[in-house]
């Protein structure tokens, strides 16, 4: 692993500060000790970003759910309006 593999640039991909400190403290070991905890560290750091790819989607998800809620209220409120509209023209 190269040291640009631990410090990515995207905005999007930042890691959180804990990780990228802990990147630094590897970076600083001696190279026998680096080649020991590089992997860990990987696997570390795409948890962490497959953790906010489900978090994006769950936030997404979400935000669809409510909208079709607001729908499907909207819909109850008229076929209700309806509901009573024909009941009085039938009586």
């Amino acid at each position: 692993m190269n040291p640009s593999d631990r410090f990515p640039d995207s905005g999007e991909n930042d890691l959180p500060r804990e990780l990228v400190d802990l990147a630094k403290a590897i970076a600083a070991l001696p190279d026998e000790f680096q080649s020991d905890l590089e992997p860990v560290y990987s696997r570390v750091v795409d948890s962490v970003k497959r953790r906010r790819r489900i978090l994006a989607l769950v936030q997404e998800a979400l935000s669809q759910l409510r909208l079709d809620i607001k729908y499907l209220m909207f819909d109850l409120e008229v076929t209700r309006k309806e509901r009573d509209e024909l009941r009085e023209r039938l009586n």
